[in-house]
């Protein structure tokens, strides 16, 4: 491995201990993280004081501490040690592709340590670790390859990575394996719950999952373990399960953490936490529900640092966001976006909100559940068990003055009709619907008894979208497909550049990262409301659409497939059905 610029010959302002002569040194004007952070004035004594009597009670690493608390973001504190220390700062790309020695290193205790060796020649092991101040963790590392260390600083998230990449996932290896849990007894169970070890396995894997960028946790008990698999990028992966006596306790700490009621476990519950990971603040909408081993947990990660509120960050290009800004800046209408469950409907109406957010218009949402917090925006949940639900909510709100309302969802007749009254009356209506295409969004609000001659005067745009993974920008690689393949497509771009996935470090092996929205917008212009008026079919809106430059999702997907965005089996996967 190149070692970056500047690893092998830094000198550190301070000698810290075993720093390349492998000699201790009582030179440094700093002795512990928290005296640097509080010298260098990071953190306030007030926080220096909090993160240490956390770190005590739950010996949990400072570092670990310091960001899970929201006192300073990873990178800062990385930088600023660096700084402070002359280190180099080892950024995710600098570490190593290939386990250096390939010595059986423990990665439960680089994890615990933060610590990782990144380089070696015949003096010297170069080693990058979140706390250079960690003795322990130096000494141990010296010890393994009998050699002095050279230091870097580097983000523990980038660490755990690697470590996992390397080294392999850690497994449960604490004495929690060794819990036995009396499913009846209450009181043990919330002990149980408050033991180190089981907020530490919670916290890693909420850490886990934001720091591989999913959308989802899975926590599935099984007869003899505790499932647990992560959704990325669309994609349910499994990772280490949990052994069976950390059931109980695993998914009570959940549900306490999210106000839920861990007596409760013969009816599914609902609940919401606010966590920080790695210095940012994430939301996790929890649901649980009961089965035959105990409760399973689904836990949605709702990042707001990874919202993109951008149409072309969602996979618009100008040719489709042209029409749809059009339809949304119309005084009075109704938009929809269908497409099946976590397909980004909700995200691209957001996208939407923001687009109208300019401060000279009132904007309303109604929701279930909220989502996102949008500044600038009146959002409202809603609540069926005291009668507060969509159609209530839209009925109410009419009386708020609005200029646009989003309605989560239509579900009903009753809200389909305040919905197409709302707009009469001269308000912009932004919702989702299930449907399969947009055209089919025409079929179903007639299903639900909606007057054809109302609905062609207020429908401005129906859009039916997908998400594909997105291939991973740093290894994808150009292949010519077999001619047969793109055969049934038509006509492909004269410029067609086909990449095929291949797999790195930066998507971990499976060459893709991201996603990226395939996209049909039906707008509704005389012919289409001609169509509405006599009841016409889903297929003749979506010929007449298509005859006046209407792509289909399909279409749209392969034109992103031949520009080397994703993959012709990607949009097949998705988009064969639409």
């Amino acid at each position: 491995m190149e070692l970056q610029t500047g690893l092998a010959g830094s000198e550190p302002a301070c000698e810290l201990p075993l720093h390349d002569s492998g000699e201790c040194s009582t030179s440094c004007a700093w002795t512990s993280l928290t005296a640097l952070l509080r010298d260098h004035k990071m953190l306030s004594p007030e926080a220096l004081a909090r993160a240490e009597l956390v770190h005590h009670e739950t010996d949990e690493p400072i570092e670990s501490v310091i960001t899970r608390l929201g006192l300073i973001s990873e990178q800062a504190l990385a930088s600023g040690i660096a700084g402070a220390l002359s280190l180099p700062l080892i950024s995710a790309a600098g570490l190593p592709v290939e386990a250096v020695e390939a010595r059986a290193l423990s990665a439960p205790f680089l994890h615990d340590s933060h610590v990782l060796p990144i380089a070696s020649d015949a003096q010297t092991i170069h080693v990058a670790l979140a706390n250079p101040f960690d003795t322990f963790a130096i000494e141990a590392m010296q010890f393994a390859f009998g050699r002095p260390l050279k230091l870097a600083v580097a983000l523990p998230s980038d660490i755990d990575a690697a470590i996992d990449r390397l080294y392999g996932q850690p497994q449960a290896h604490d004495e929690a394996q060794d819990a036995i849990v009396d499913e009846d007894d209450l009181d043990r169970l919330k002990d149980l719950v408050s033991d180190a070890p089981v907020i530490r396995a919670v916290n890693r894997l909420i850490a886990r999952a934001v720091d591989a960028q999913a959308s989802d946790i899975h926590v599935e008990p099984t007869e003899d373990r505790l499932a647990i698999r992560l959704r990325i990028d669309g994609v349910l992966q499994d990772i280490p399960a949990l052994p069976a006596a950390m059931r109980a306790p695993f998914v009570s700490r959940i549900k306490i953490m999210a106000g839920l009621n861990i007596a409760e476990r013969r009816l599914p519950q609902d609940g919401r936490l606010r966590i920080t990971v790695r210095g940012h603040e994430i939301d996790l909408r929890v649901a649980t529900a009961p089965s035959i081993h105990g409760e399973s947990v689904v836990m949605r990660i709702l990042d707001k640092s990874n919202l993109a509120l951008d149409f072309a960050a969602l996979g618009f290009d100008e040719r489709l966001a042209a029409p749809l800004r059009e339809a949304l800046h119309k005084p009075h209408g109704i938009v929809l976006v269908t497409g099946p469950t976590g397909s980004g409907k909700t995200t691209t109406l957001y996208a939407a909100l923001a687009e109208l957010n300019r401060g000279t218009t009132k904007l309303l949402t109604i929701e279930d559940p909220i989502e996102y917090r949008l500044p600038g925006v009146i959002q409202a949940q809603v609540n069926p068990g005291i009668g507060f639900t969509f159609a209530a909510a839209l009925r109410s709100f009419l009386r708020q003055d609005p200029d646009v309302m989003m309605v989560g969802e239509i579900r009903d007749h009753e809200t389909a009709q305040i919905a197409v009254q709302a707009a009469l009356t001269g308000h912009m209506i932004l919702s989702t619907l299930h449907t399969n295409t947009a055209a089919g969004a025409v079929t179903r609000l007639l299903d639900m008894e909606m007057e054809p001659f109302l609905l062609s005067s207020v429908l401005t745009a129906v859009l039916a979208q997908r998400l594909v993974r997105r291939l991973c920008m740093a290894c994808r690689a150009p292949y010519a497909p077999d001619p047969a393949l793109l055969a049934p497509f038509g006509n492909m771009p004269d410029v067609a550049d086909f990449h095929r996935p291949v797999g790195c470090s930066a998507c971990n092996g499976s060459g893709y990262r991201g996603r990226i929205a395939l996209i049909e917008l039906l707008a509704v212009d005389d012919q289409i409301a001609k169509l509405i008026l006599r009841r016409a079919d889903t297929r003749e809106i979506a010929q007449a659409a298509e005859a006046a430059g209407m792509r289909s999702l399909l279409a749209d997907g392969i034109g992103k497939a031949a520009a080397g965005m994703t993959t012709i089996e990607e949009v097949l996967r998705v988009a064969s059905g639409g």
